[in-house]
């Protein structure tokens, strides 16, 4: 399954999609991070409620397919910017973190 496919199936808007035909290949969820780093897999799609700059490199890094903030989390116009740079897919969603990765594990 594609990002773009992802994001159309759950109803995810999208605030940066230079890449949307990356392959999603599981999920990962957390906030920490260090431990996002270290922990989520290749190809995952990454829900946080994390909005910082940070989450770029921690995307670039672990190579996740996207980044889905939950909550109704929002990003600034820099963060956009660089996601859409270095090619990192950011979606959002008003759902909870928990419900979001309901939805998705229902969709990979």
């Amino acid at each position: 399954m594609t990002v773009n496919e992802l994001s159309s199936g759950c109803g995810f808007k999208a605030v940066a999609l230079p890449d949307g035909e990356k392959e999603v290949s599981g999920g990962y969820a957390g906030d920490l991070l260090s431990w996002v780093m270290g922990r989520a897999k290749e190809g995952c799609a990454w829900i946080t409620i994390m909005s910082n700059i940070n989450i770029i490199a921690v995307a670039s890094l672990a190579d996740v397919a996207c980044i889905i903030l939950a909550e109704g989390v929002g990003v600034d116009e820099s963060v956009k910017k660089t996601a859409e740079e270095k090619g990192v897919n950011i979606l959002s969603t008003e759902l909870p973190a928990y419900e979001t990765a309901a939805l998705i594990s229902k969709e990979i």
